[in-house]
């Protein structure tokens, strides 16, 4: 009886200097709510253990991991499409990382505010971009070739 089962083609060289690359794919998430420094939330495949992670993390990344919990994120159900039946997002799962002791991390900054200059205050940042939004919107739009914006469609 022929079975048909597929092994890993073999390869020359020292099996302990291959590099394997994983089939999983993990996603940093800003936490929604306030958490400890030493925490790191990620969302990672339903597959994926937490065993998985720690390794994951430790090897690639030569991140060290005192603790990792998780946790599946049931996907919402409300959406309805156009005849009336329902739209189901797919569950995800998050994972929790504690760091070791003494290890921290902060999310990083990647659009920090932009500085104001002496005097001015946020009330008037704010008026002045509400100005810029009107003065955008009264504009004329070139792809409506002179059709005034009243006239829609």
């Amino acid at each position: 009886m022929a079975r048909n089962v597929l092994y890993p083609l073999y390869q020359l060289g020292n099996p302990q200097l291959r590099v394997f690359r994983t089939n999983f794919f993990i996603q940093l998430v800003r936490p929604g709510m306030a958490q400890p420094e030493d925490t790191v939330q990620f969302r990672i495949p339903m597959e994926m253990t937490r065993v998985d992670l720690r390794s994951y993390l430790e090897r690639i990344y030569n991140v060290p991991v005192a603790a990792v919990r998780t946790r599946v994120q049931h996907g919402s159900s409300r959406r309805r499409d156009y005849r009336n039946v329902r739209i189901k997002k797919p569950d995800s799962k998050v994972a929790y990382v504690q760091l070791a002791h003494g290890q921290t991390f902060t999310f990083p900054d990647l659009f920090p505010e932009k500085k104001r200059p002496e005097g001015s205050s946020a009330d008037e940042d704010l008026r002045d971009q509400v100005l810029e939004d009107q003065r955008r919107r009264q504009s004329c739009d070139p792809r409506r070739g002179g059709v005034p914006g009243w006239f829609g469609l």
